[in-house]
């Protein structure tokens, strides 16, 4: 099964990965020569931070090489603006009720980011906005109640 994730989201995997694979297993791999100059490795605690070093920046290769291998990039750049809210796309909505307005780009589960305004394509609040366009509002089920958004803008950035 494949899992959407934007072209930004998935160029950012590609720089991890190669900063990974480039850098840091060439670092780890001269640490673990250099502890096991240094004789006894059972209690030699640099070899041993170092080989656990090892097995997470391995672990992390793996993760974001099938990650990548799972992905479904969207560029939603490349698609015609219809004023529809779809995967990829920058959404500025108002709370109805309370009148603040917020702005999300819907995304994959991997680059949610609330902090950063990334929400993912699986929350109830993305859930709801997905298909609906300028002008609609959307109903979110949410633990404090019912909350009805107005969208007011869509962008593909």
């Amino acid at each position: 099964m494949k899992y959407p994730m934007t072209k930004q989201g998935a160029e950012a995997l590609e720089v991890e990965l190669k900063h990974l694979k480039g850098t840091m297993r060439p670092q780890i791999t001269q640490a673990i020569a250099e502890a096991r100059e240094l004789g006894d490795l059972k209690e030699n605690a640099e070899y041993h931070a170092a080989r656990e070093q090892q097995g997470m920046v391995e672990a992390r290769i793996r993760d974001i090489e099938g990650r990548l291998a799972n992905a479904q990039v969207i560029d939603v750049t490349t698609i015609p603006p219809t004023g529809k809210v779809i995967f990829g796309t920058t959404v500025e909505i108002v709370n109805v009720d309370t009148d603040e307005s917020v702005t999300y780009q819907i995304v994959g589960d991997d680059e949610a980011d609330i902090k950063i305004g990334k929400i993912s394509v699986s929350s109830p609040i993305a859930r709801a906005l997905i298909g609906k366009e300028v002008g609609d509002v959307a109903v979110v089920k949410t633990p404090g109640g019912v909350v009805e958004y107005e969208i007011l803008e869509v962008q593909h950035k």
